[in-house]
């Protein structure tokens, strides 16, 4: 008999979830509080409790209550998937802005914001620099008398577009930068990175620089930012110290006068306000997940957090990774460590991402993108070897090493093994351009200076491993 499996929630890593559950043969049920897209969907339903079962120390079953059109439900499960991600409660500190209470316009989290209209001839100040705040502010630029983002810390900002058109992640996410980027001195890294985010504009004379810029922090993604504030549509302003009942008063002893509405863009918190608090604990905004998924205290393998991280890179690898591998521990092909092991692999998960990104609750779930992805490959057992491609298919091993890494790659050998996958890889950049190539051109008969860099580099690769062998 299949077990039954409870997917809470119904955004990208409970569609994942679901998918996953269906090809290892398992019965999934989601629940989802809105009307979006849902599977065996239970569409406006609230999860209200997620209890272990009497038996839950021999069994691992889980019983789950919850309510729709005002009638209570009862379940019992054989496993659980949470899937509500991390983007939950809107975070307004207000305590953090003396004189809030006094302000006399309207204010409130870049959650509610939905389109400019409204705004014309406003003046905005929009607090934060993540994503959020710069599309918002972005996008009232166009139609507010004058915008104002507000930052303590700085961002580095990036467009879309990176070497020769490609979107930046397909040339950033490669195996080859990554090993640089962790072989490499520190030092050496963050000079480069410097260079690197300042190549299209100089944040210093844009007010934009992080002030601790060699931490390896999440970028704003953001084409038109630069311009905006080139021609004066958003000036940058540090951080907020006190406001009045029109104006905003900034750390650096300037004042903005006549100021109608504050867009708080200040992230989020998250809660699970479903589950027993002894065995999933929410402090500091963090939660303590064996590689960010699996509690390590549960006597039974049968709970597991998907999407509740932030990787550099994308998320849709990364959810279906993870729900991957939960599946098979759930159907007992793969196998967890144990409680010593998994905490001693959180506390120094922890410090790792401490040092690298920081203590900012914006970074708290973030992490770096392909060392994860190989990290939950290997538990399942689908990471691709490069040496072994090297020498039966050195086509796609070029590829593999200096391409783009997704989800493809994990789909070459092991457990969900897909067939099309070797042509999907060597295929991918000639798909990304091919709706680009709207006039034909004749193609030009130079010699590809990049792939001449892509055979010195795999020498330097190969010099580097018989190098490090010798040590052995």
């Amino acid at each position: 008999m299949a077990k039954k499996v409870a997917v809470i929630g119904a955004g990208v890593s409970g569609l994942a979830s679901l998918k996953c559950c269906v090809d290892e043969g398992l019965e999934p049920t989601c629940f989802e509080r809105t009307e979006d897209i849902g599977g065996l969907w239970r569409f406006k339903t609230t999860v209200l409790s997620v209890k272990k079962h009497p038996d839950f120390s021999s069994s691992g079953q889980w019983e789950v209550v919850t309510e729709s059109n005002g009638k209570e439900q009862r379940a019992v499960f054989d496993a659980i998937m949470v899937c509500s991600g991390h983007h939950i409660l809107p975070h307004i500190p207000l305590e953090s802005f003396p004189g809030i209470e006094r302000f006399k316009g309207q204010y409130f989290h870049s959650r509610q914001y939905k389109h400019p209209e409204g705004f014309e001839g406003k003046h905005i100040l929009v607090i934060g620099i993540g994503n959020s705040a710069s599309d918002i502010a972005v996008e009232l630029s166009k139609k507010a008398a004058q915008v104002f983002i507000s930052t303590r810390h700085g961002s580095w900002v990036m467009g879309r577009i990176s070497e020769d058109g490609y979107p930046w992640d397909v040339i950033f996410h490669t195996r080859f930068s990554s090993m640089f980027r962790n072989v490499l001195p520190r030092t050496i890294v963050k000079q480069m990175m410097d260079q690197q985010m300042n190549r299209w504009f100089s944040h210093e004379n844009y007010g934009l620089e992080p002030q601790n810029k060699y931490l390896m922090k999440e970028p704003v993604v953001n084409d038109d930012l630069p311009s905006r504030i080139l021609y004066g549509a958003i000036k940058v302003k540090s951080r907020v110290k006190e406001l009045t009942e029109t104006s905003a008063i900034f750390e650096d002893g300037t004042v903005e006068e006549n100021i109608d509405i504050i867009v708080f863009a200040t992230g989020y918190t998250f809660s699970f306000p479903f589950l027993e608090e002894s065995f999933v604990k929410v402090e500091e905004n963090m939660v303590s997940l064996y590689k960010c998924v699996f509690p390590p205290h549960l006597e039974k393998s049968t709970f597991a957090c998907i999407g509740l991280i932030q990787p550099l890179g994308s998320i849709f690898p990364t959810v279906e990774l993870q729900a991957r591998w939960v599946t098979r521990v759930f159907k007992g092909l793969c196998t967890l460590p144990s409680e010593r092991t998994m905490m001693e692999d959180i506390i120094k998960r922890n410090e790792k991402r401490i040092d690298l990104f920081g203590k900012s609750q914006s970074q708290i779930l973030q992490t770096n993108y392909i060392d994860y992805l190989d990290e939950l490959a290997s538990e399942i057992g689908v990471k691709p070897h490069f040496l072994s491609f090297l020498l039966k298919d050195p086509k796609l091993a070029m590829k593999l090493y200096f391409g783009p890494c997704n989800s493809y790659q994990y789909r070459l050998v092991g457990p969900g093994q897909w067939e099309g996958a070797r042509h999907a890889i060597l295929t991918q950049k000639q798909r990304i351009l091919k709706p680009l190539k709207t006039r034909a051109l004749q193609e030009s008969a130079n010699f590809p200076v990049s792939f001449l860099l892509k055979i010195l580099g795999l020498l330097a690769v190969v010099v580097a491993i018989f190098s490090r062998l010798q040590w052995f």
